[in-house]
Parts: C-alpha cells; sequence; structure tokens
C-alpha cells in the first residue's frame, strides 16, 4: 500500500499539513519493508561515461535523496510548486539576496532577523545590492518604499524580536502591483500556523534549525517557491555553486522531526499564551510582544492569517537593560541561549546577542516557550522577577 509521501501515481495527496507532516518520509522500502526512509551519505553517485545520471544523481553538493525526499514534503506543507534546503537558514536567505540582479532594490522589514540586515549592510550593499527599511506594519508605508523599482519585498511575519505582524495577503498585492516578489520569513509561524503561499507570497523562507527540526540537533534553512520558476532555479544555482547545500544527515533529521510538529506546535501555542498572560499582568513588565493578546496591535491580522499565535513572545521590563539581565540571570527553567523552536525553554537577551548594531529595546527579553508545563514555566518567571 503506497504512503502519503509515495511518489506513485495513485498514491493518496491529503491536502491538511497534520497527515502530511505524519507522514514525512514515511515510504516502504520495495526492498525490505522499512517504513523510516533510509540515510543515504554517499558523496557521490555512478553517472554514465557521458556524465548523464540515469538515477538522477552526480554528487552530494548539487543533490542527494535525503534532500529531496525532505523538499518534497516541504514543499507540501507550504503549498508550494519547489523547495530548496540549505546548510542554515542564513544559506537560505543569502541564495534569494545572491539570485537577485546586480543593482536590485530590496525591500525590507525594519524588524527583520538582525542577521540578515546586517548581511545585507555589509556585504552585499557594496557589491550594488541597494535596500530601503520599512515599517511592513503600515501599508502606506511599504507602498512608497516600493514607489522605487523594487525586486523583493522582504518581511518577516511575526518578527524577531518583537512580534510584528504585517497582513501578507495587502503586502503581496502592493508587490504585485510594483512588479516585485514577496518573501515571508516564516520561522516563527511554520505551517500548519501560517501558509503565505496561500496569501499570495511567493517564497517563504525557513530556518528548519527551530520548529521544523523541533529538537536542537539539527542545522538548516529552507525556501519554498510558489512557482517552479527562473528565481527559483537560480537559487538552486546558487547553492550548487557555493557549496550551501546540507548534509544528508540534517535533511533526515529534519525530516524526523517533521513528523511531530503539528502537535508539537500546539503546546508551544498553549504555553506560550499562558505565559503571555501571566507577564502582561506582572507589575515588572513594561510591554509583552504575542500576537494572541488581544492588546497586541497585530492581534487581529493574526488572528485572520495564522492558526496559532506561535510559541515565541517578548517582553520588556521596568528598569531596562540591568533589570531584564538580572531577570534572564535568576531563570532556572529557562536556559540563557540562542535559538529556538526546541522542546526547552529558552531566553535571550537580543541587544546583548546582536551587539552595537542592534536596534533591539535594551529591556527586552526574548523567551523562546518550550513543551515543560505551564505552570512551572510561570513559576520560574515568577520568581526570577521577584527582587
Amino acid at each position: 500500500m503506497s504512503s502519503p509521501d509515495s511518489d506513485a501515481p495513485d498514491a493518496p495527496r491529503p491536502a491538511h499539513p497534520d497527515t502530511i507532516a505524519a507522514h514525512a518520509g514515511v515510504s516502504p522500502d520495495p526492498a525490505n519493508g522499512a517504513l523510516t526512509a533510509a540515510l543515504q551519505l554517499s558523496t557521490t553517485f555512478e553517472h554514465n561515461a557521458d556524465a548523464q545520471t540515469p538515477l538522477g544523481f552526480l554528487y552530494q553538493r548539487h543533490d542527494n535523496p535525503n534532500q529531496q525526499q525532505l523538499e518534497r514534503v516541504l514543499a507540501r506543507l507550504d503549498g508550494g510548486a519547489r523547495a530548496l534546503f540549505f546548510a542554515t537558514g542564513m544559506a537560505a536567505g543569502a541564495a534569494v539576496l545572491q539570485a537577485l540582479p546586480p543593482g536590485s532594490h530590496l525591500v525590507i522589514a525594519d524588524d527583520t532577523y538582525f542577521g540578515y540586515r546586517a548581511l545585507i549592510a555589509r556585504f552585499l550593499a557594496p557589491h550594488g545590492l541597494r535596500h530601503t527599511v520599512v515599517d511592513a506594519t503600515d501599508p502606506d508605508a511599504v507602498r512608497a518604499a516600493l514607489s522605487t523599482p523594487t525586486a523583493l519585498l522582504w518581511v518577516e511575519t511575526p518578527s524577531n524580536p518583537r512580534l510584528k505582524v504585517c497582513d501578507i495577503a495587502t503586502l503581496a498585492a502592493l508587490a504585485r502591483e510594483a512588479g516585485a516578489r514577496l518573501l515571508v520569513d516564516g520561522t516563527f509561524a511554520p505551517p500548519p500556523l501560517q501558509h503565505p503561499l496561500a496569501l499570495g507570497a511567493d517564497i517563504v523562507l525557513h530556518s528548519t534549525t527551530k520548529y521544523l527540526n523541533g529538537h536542537g540537533d539539527a542545522m538548516g534553512g529552507a525556501l519554498t517557491f510558489a512557482a517552479n520558476d527562473d528565481l527559483a532555479a537560480a537559487c538552486y544555482d546558487v547553492r550548487r555553486m557555493f557549496g550551501s547545500s546540507a548534509s544528508p544527515f540534517s535533511a533526515w533529521m529534519t525530516l524526523r522531526g517533521l513528523r511531530t510538529l503539528p502537535v508539537r506546535l500546539e503546546r508551544h501555542c498553549a504555553n506560550a499564551a499562558a505565559v503571555a498572560a501571566f507577564l502582561a499582568g506582572h507589575p515588572r513588565v513594561a510591554a509583552v510582544h504575542y500576537p494572541g493578546l488581544e492588546a497586541h496591535p497585530g492581534h487581529l491580522v493574526a488572528t485572520r492569517q495564522m492558526r496559532g499565535y506561535g510559541g515565541m513572545l517578548s517582553f520588556e521590563l521596568h528598569g531596562g537593560r540591568e533589570a531584564a539581565l538580572a531577570t534572564a540571570r535568576r531563570l532556572q527553567l529557562f536556559t540563557n541561549a540562542t535559538s529556538l523552536g526546541s522542546t526547552e525553554s529558552l531566553v535571550e537577551h537580543r541587544a546583548s546577542i546582536e551587539g552595537a548594531d542592534s536596534v533591539s529595546p535594551a529591556g527586552l527579553l526574548r523567551l523562546s516557550v518550550g513543551l515543560e508545563h505551564a505552570q512551572d514555566l510561570i513559576d520560574d518567571l515568577a520568581q526570577a522577577l521577584h527582587a
């Protein structure tokens, strides 16, 4: 019997992401009936004397079976025509930027992950990539920025670290009107929480290291394209030539993580909602940034375009930097560590991590809310906030 991940013509093709994820990589091996996908570590593959590849593979840097299997599942989860897997999220984002025509203009949201902002300003701008930073929650500001001929509009929603929410459908319409493509970084809200391509986006970017893998043990990044077009082909060529392909093991581990993605996200969302509600009522907390709170300025947009509000939040403390650092030091269940989306809860003082060029508020702590019991997390925050 064929599985939902099978390439057989009569294989069932479920549309619901929960089912797609649960069956990620599950396809009985014709040789032995094994359900879990085999790990193919070979760096090279047999080809014909004239370099033709009858089995589709030449060299691991170009492509490999585990990578292709993961990409098929990612494309289906995002509802796209093609997905590409990379060694890291940074490599995936960089591939899009490197694939743009020389001298292209880019419009980028002001709360975009600092690594991409630094990459653009320090490494790509000197080579002719022009960019305008804009508040992506303000359609009029975006429209004005797009009045300059633009190749790509790049946004995150929810954003990192202030959890700003922008209206994907509105931005997609503005980008189309301006002749630009829209890229949405969906790292904070992977499928099934959010489907940017269904709302008109052209590309979805994921740091698969985070929720898609979900266990903090495999790095990766991915791009999913609404159309298998010239930009998708150019990004593949960048990956091949620059050597930014991921290892088969990372692809295999990410595929394994995807199987539990929907059920993990349910707990992440429930825990984050409970933590956000607690923090919103604490006298030492100046602001809580979580789209699940009705007071959040993007709450209505998030409710419309997301299935859940995610497991990420940030909050600002009265007392600024010193109060934030003191609170972070006192936390016991929340580990001070970079990254997000794994089973354990993490805390990070973003301004310290980002360094001198940071635009994050000095008193802001970012929380990746894990799968622990919500009350234990709240109790940990309560003792840390108690001076």
